[in-house]
């Protein structure tokens, strides 16, 4: 089954590997008894994303991608599996839409000459400052 994430992005809902385990918190008797925490991992090769795309996306994951090249994201927050499954993938295709907007371009921009001097005048100002403190003799 195919899930459309945003304006053409789209992955493929075999490539999304669950597991269900147990979780710490709220939950009542059923927290030891119940795996409602869900582990959610996507190997990266397998996702049919642009090259940029996934290596934004990289980045944007930091240490939630193991050394075997997967995406790892969990969820534990909600007491049923249905609830946490939902979460990890909102999770995962939030992600997966951030790492899709392209950053803009920095356009290299020069200070004007008014704030050069204002800088200058500063930096004159502090240092009169400061001799004159050092100078200061006690006769």
């Amino acid at each position: 089954m195919i899930v459309d994430i945003g304006p053409g992005l789209a992955i493929d809902d075999g490539v999304i590997d669950e597991r269900f385990v147990r979780a710490a918190g709220p939950g009542g008797q059923n927290v030891n008894k119940v795996s409602t925490a869900v582990e959610l991992r996507v190997a990266l090769d397998r996702l049919a994303l642009p090259a940029d795309v996934a290596t934004r996306l990289r980045s944007l994951a930091g240490q939630k991608i193991t050394t075997g090249d997967e995406l790892v994201i969990q969820a534990r927050e909600h007491r049923t599996q249905a609830q946490n499954r939902e979460a990890a993938r909102e999770r995962l295709f939030d992600l997966i839409r951030r790492a899709s907007i392209r950053p803009r371009r920095r356009r290299a921009t020069r200070p004007t000459k008014a704030s050069r001097e204002r800088r200058l005048t500063d930096k004159r100002q502090r240092s009169q400052a400061k001799r004159d403190r050092s100078n200061r003799r006690d006769d």
